[in-house]
């Protein structure tokens, strides 16, 4: 999205708080402010790290973390849901294929559904069948056109008008478009084959929408976002990663992207005249390919982690001239990608890791939430924890318990199926859980109204 067309809307979305305002004001809005639009648009939220502005509805004590507004059931997959307004946008297959489903946010209640013939697991999926199925890749909205693109496990990128019943734009398939094949084995323990197709969420920066293609022709590839038409490949070509998304990252001045592939952490050029090219590459493989964690980006700095091989967790400074190791610390997750508040790292595995941001060091560690998990760090200083074993935690921050775990308060089984691999959604003091047989739940945080 063009500059003037972001002031615009940031414009509109502060104009009721907001009588005099600056630029320096418009851009605090748009990095994140009391003043921030309370959607949650994008994979990771409405800055894409899981880290938001608004209230975790701890009140005095008591937090009304029970108070289910609603449950839906949308489809297997472990999909994470958006927050556009009043609406609520969200992927699951069923019944030999996808559908992707517009519901009211306050109530639950059904706006529309519209569908297309797709298989369970990507056309060359292998391994893990038992823990996942459906779509993986969260959708992304485009305010500017007020677009929805979604991408299958079997690569049907496809825009969709939101506001015209989810009119269907433009679609195309990403294994037929640039002939990406089954990702190889890691071969670095074993030759066991992890494949499970197409994760990662789509990206609309300006006039493209941008995917991690897994192509020998550009591991990522830019579209345009009108028409589906390529307008560029990266440099760097190869298997796509697992994780769940892009990360935008400015360095010294360029706007670029943080893509964790299969075998390396790829920071690549986003601006005119240089798009796709690679600003830096650091190897990070693992055993099975299992690179699930997306990257957290902070300044000029990525952290990457993988529980497999790694075990741990690796702060990467990027510059126009390459990539250097900060630190490496020996916590990972299994798939709770780490969440930057400040100088905090938080992240979710067996405990809930309380990190250092400058060395990695353990500040504390403390919980209970199996092995997989997923935080918000809200602007109160809380943090919110939805885990692999179907419970919500609220946990105080290092702002507040600087020495040790605190937990505020827990909600037991919100879903019964136990994998919660979905990220959590907070959005206008609701909080949206999905767990990956396509139950969600809406949790009122803040009580009646």
């Amino acid at each position: 999205m063009s500059k003037m067309r972001y002031l615009r809307r940031t414009t509109a979305l502060c104009a009721e708080q907001l009588t005099l305002i600056s630029f320096a004001s418009f851009h605090a809005c748009a990095i994140g402010t009391p003043a921030e639009p309370a959607d949650w648009p994008h994979w990771r939220g409405p800055q894409r790290n899981d880290v938001v502005q608004q209230s975790s509805g701890w009140n005095h004590g008591g937090w009304q973390s029970e108070n289910c507004v609603w449950e839906a059931e949308v489809g297997e997959g472990s999909t994470s849901p958006l927050v556009v307004g009043d609406r609520l946008y969200v992927m699951g297959w069923e019944g030999g294929g996808d559908h992707v489903r517009c519901l009211e946010a306050n109530t639950g209640k059904p706006l529309w559904n519209v569908s297309y013939k797709c298989p369970r697991y990507g056309r060359y999926a292998s391994g893990d069948e038992d823990a996942y199925s459906g779509p993986t890749s969260a959708p992304e909205y485009d305010p500017e056109r007020g677009n929805l693109y979604t991408l299958s496990c079997d690569g049907d990128l496809n825009c969709w008008d939101a506001g015209a019943g989810g009119k269907k734009v433009w679609g195309v398939n990403l294994y037929e478009q640039f002939h990406a094949g089954q990702r190889p084995a890691s071969n670095l323990e074993h030759d066991d084959l992890r494949d499970y197709g197409y994760t990662s969420a789509p990206h609309v920066h300006d006039d493209w929408v941008i995917v991690e293609a897994g192509s020998k022709d550009g591991s990522v590839m830019a579209l345009d976002k009108r028409t589906g038409e390529r307008r560029w490949a990266s440099q760097y070509c190869g298997p796509a990663g697992h994780t769940g998304g892009l990360v935008p990252i400015t360095v010294e001045g360029v706007p670029s992207l943080a893509v964790l592939t299969l075998h390396d952490l790829l920071v690549l050029r986003l601006d005119r005249g240089q798009e796709g090219k690679t600003v830096a590459t650091y190897p990070w493989k693992t055993a099975w390919g299992n690179n699930d964690l997306t990257p957290a980006v902070q300044g000029d700095c990525v952290l990457i982690s993988s529980w497999h091989t790694h075990k741990s967790i690796c702060k990467v400074k990027i510059t126009l001239d390459g990539a250097k190791r900060l630190w490496e610390q020996p916590y990972a997750s299994f798939v709770g990608s780490p969440v930057v508040d400040g100088d905090q790292i938080y992240m979710a595995n067996e405990r809930l890791l309380c990190l250092d941001w400058d060395t990695g060091r353990l500040v504390w560690a403390g919980g209970i939430f199996g092995y997989g998990g997923a935080c918000i760090a809200t602007g109160d200083g809380k943090v919110i924890v939805w885990s692999n074993l179907g419970k919500v935690t609220l946990v105080a921050g290092a702002r507040e318990s600087p020495m040790e775990y605190k937990q505020l308060a827990r909600v037991q089984r919100v879903v019964e199926s136990g994998q919660a691999w979905s990220h959590p959604v907070l959005a206008e003091g609701r909080l949206f859980c999905k767990d990956r047989k396509g139950k969600v739940k809406c949790l009122n945080l803040l009580g009646p109204k």
